[in-house]
């Protein structure tokens, strides 16, 4: 069900909605009664808006400012990710951060926490928002925030990655959590975006890069284009031989993310249903390797 859903763009969309959706009942119902923050974009404004909050002498709310204050700061950044990083990214980009704003605003806040011990709301405050967010990179969209800023820097040449980009800019959060509150807040809110992040890499399946051999006694250029031309992505041909049959076998190796194998699956059990494959996740590829994130 959803691998078909990921084959049109309506249903990539309204995957990103969703986890956009998932994202804010993880959030809302767990971090926030908690008096925890989070990494990144929406981690700033959840501090920017304590201090609004605290300035007016306001102490509750019936939703949450953080996703008006994250929207209102993504205005400039989708100017750059129109002009620079495509206006089917930046479509995506408005639809998704659009929902994480809708959902955080309206995803009621319960007055105590649901659960008393913090420990257990990092945990399932940060399992289900890293959920909600790998469901949203899985469908090729973008909330905003850090994203567009990496991606730009990325395409720009930065010497600077994604990640490193990332990880200063949420030690500088952290760092701000524990001035503006508490050394154990802080603590709380760096093991919440420790599970965040965990969970986030088991959803995100581009995120996982795969190895795959192909073993097929099937001569012909058919998985190789499909391979090529489908899938976008490099493919080396060795000749073999089994030692068993003696048969000549055709052994091609490949390198692409988690998410790619299920298409690669169904292609060999349309072009070579004999065929079989090893994969093997979490190799290390450097060189001339496209690393998608969406």
């Amino acid at each position: 069900m959803i691998n078909s859903a990921m084959r049109s763009r309506w249903g990539r969309l309204g995957m990103a909605i969703l986890g956009a959706a998932i994202y804010s009942v993880g959030i809302n119902l767990f971090v926030v009664p908690a008096g925890l923050i989070t990494g990144g974009m929406v981690g700033f404004c959840q501090l920017l808006r304590s201090a609004i909050l605290g300035v007016l002498g306001i102490h509750n709310l019936s939703f949450d400012l953080s996703g008006i204050i994250y929207y209102i700061l993504n205005i400039p950044l989708f100017i750059i990710a129109y002009r620079h990083l495509g206006h089917a990214f930046f479509r995506n980009t408005l639809i998704c951060a659009t929902a994480y704003t809708v959902f955080l605003s309206i995803v009621p806040i319960p007055s105590a926490p649901i659960v008393e011990d913090t420990i257990t709301s990092c945990l399932l405050g940060g399992v289900i928002s890293g959920v909600g967010t790998g469901m949203a990179l899985t469908s090729g969209c973008c909330g905003g925030g850090l994203d567009i800023i990496g991606l730009f820097m990325s395409r720009k040449g930065s010497k600077v990655t994604v990640g490193q980009f990332s990880m200063l800019f949420n030690m500088a959060i952290f760092l701000l959590c524990w001035v503006m509150y508490d050394a154990t807040t802080m603590i709380y809110s760096v093991l919440n975006n420790i599970f965040h992040g965990i969970a986030l890499d088991r959803a995100h399946r581009q995120s996982v890069t795969v190895q795959v051999l192909i073993f097929t006694k099937l001569d012909s250029p058919e998985l190789d284009e499909y391979i090529i031309n489908n899938l976008h992505r490099g493919v080396t041909r060795w000749e073999g031989k089994g030692v068993y049959t003696g048969a000549d076998t055709h052994i091609l190796c490949a390198c692409m993310n988690k998410y790619e194998i299920e298409d690669l699956r169904e292609a060999l059990r349309r072009i070579d249903p004999k065929a079989f494959f090893i994969v093997q996740e979490g190799v290390r590829v450097s060189g001339n390797f496209n690393r998608r994130l969406s």
